[in-house]
């Protein structure tokens, strides 16, 4: 019996295997045009353009930065925190919770290579991934309460009520997805540099 492909063309010409993926397969253009194209909260939010993942994670990035990770090792891991999503896309948690554990497992087989390829550790330490975690919430809760329609009570049940501190200065932006991928290859090139 055939077995069904488990890879994926890129646009870069590369062939990225989901199932045994390896870090000289990841792009760095690839991953930007992939989230700029995925849109959160399954389209569900409001605007002219979808809100996408790349859009998300140059916000998470920002919002890590507030919160005192001046590490760019870690702000590169917080920009990179749903990369592998430019394959996957970007399932809500009621679907992954569907899926079971073989979503999370090709997630972090994924993750691994993204973070190899640019320098990261494959896992990241635990305090490290924690605080990303804290900027992922505050920036759901954000865009829940701004153009997905949640009521700040709701959004405080799922994400935790946020420091207002922390909120002040991140901005939601919807722009066309071009805009948003070069603005993730930027900021990935800036944090490059700074890790030298």
């Amino acid at each position: 019996m055939k077995q069904a492909r488990a890879w994926q063309r890129m646009l870069s010409g590369r062939r990225l295997d989901l199932l045994d993926p390896t870090p000289v397969d990841v792009e760095i253009e690839d991953i930007a045009h992939g989230l700029a194209f995925v849109a959160r909260w399954n389209g569900q939010t409001r605007g002219d353009w979808p809100y996408s993942v790349a859009e998300h994670s140059l916000l998470v990035e920002d919002a890590y930065r507030r919160q005192g990770g001046t590490d760019p090792r870690w702000q590169l891991a917080a920009l990179l925190h749903d990369a592998p999503e430019y394959v996957i896309g970007d399932m809500i948690s009621p679907v992954k919770a569907a899926v079971g554990p073989g979503y999370a497992d090709m997630d972090a087989r994924l993750t691994a290579a993204i973070h190899l390829r640019f320098g990261l550790p494959a896992t990241l330490p635990a305090g490290i991934k924690k605080a990303i975690k804290q900027a992922d919430k505050l920036s759901a809760w954000l865009e829940a309460v701004q153009i997905a329609g949640f009521s700040n009570a709701e959004a405080d049940k799922l994400f935790g009520h946020p420091d207002a501190a922390l909120l002040q200065g991140l901005d939601i932006k919807l722009r066309p997805p071009t805009v948003v991928r070069a603005a993730f290859i930027a900021r990935h090139k800036v944090l490059l540099g700074l890790i030298g």
